[in-house]
């Protein structure tokens, strides 16, 4: 069992590491498709809901129908890597919300949960490859140590910034601008 464990880590590792060597080697601007947000944050529900094992509650907001242009499988995928982060460092007594809204400066995606929250040192480094705020805690939890980067890259290739708020002992925001 403990084989197989690491295995799909191993896995999850080398899917990470190429899906951020493709978006490294393509930076150009995406222009895309538009993406119904709704209907992409109902599906990371589902796909949340389907898990096994104890969980944190999860909550949506969706303020507005507005969507985005870009592409939808990376866009998925940087907003996939928020929630997954959220729920893995949040206890099951905990909660996680995603909030769609738009406002002037545009539409923003943000991903709040009730975890352990980030030391504001780490903070800035969070979205560089492999590197962890708490080393001894990621082995636990397991994970790539890149869905940060990939969500940068993405961002960056959409045009977008990621803005990140976070509290020790209180939780975390992430928010996709």
């Amino acid at each position: 069992q403990e084989m197989r464990r690491q295995a799909q880590r191993m896995t999850l590792i080398v899917q990470d590491l190429l899906e951020l060597s493709r978006l490294e080697a393509n930076d150009r601007a995406v222009h895309g498709a538009p993406i119904d947000v709704a209907a992409l944050i109902a599906q990371l529900r589902q796909e949340i809901a389907a898990r096994s094992g104890p969980q944190p509650a999860l909550a949506t907001q969706v303020d507005t129908a507005a969507g985005l242009m870009g592409d939808e499988l990376q866009i998925h995928s940087a907003f996939r890597n928020l929630v997954d982060n959220a729920i893995q460092y949040t206890p099951p007594e905990g909660r996680v919300t995603l909030r769609w809204w738009q406002d002037a400066a545009g539409g923003h995606f943000t991903v709040t949960d009730t975890g352990v929250g980030i030391a504001p040192e780490h903070i800035p480094r969070l979205t560089e490859r492999f590197y962890r705020a708490d080393p001894a805690r990621a082995r636990e939890t397991g994970g790539s140590g890149l869905g940060l980067a990939i969500v940068k890259h993405v961002l960056q290739r959409h045009g977008a910034t990621l803005s990140i708020a976070s509290v020790e002992g209180q939780g975390s925001s992430f928010s996709c601008h």
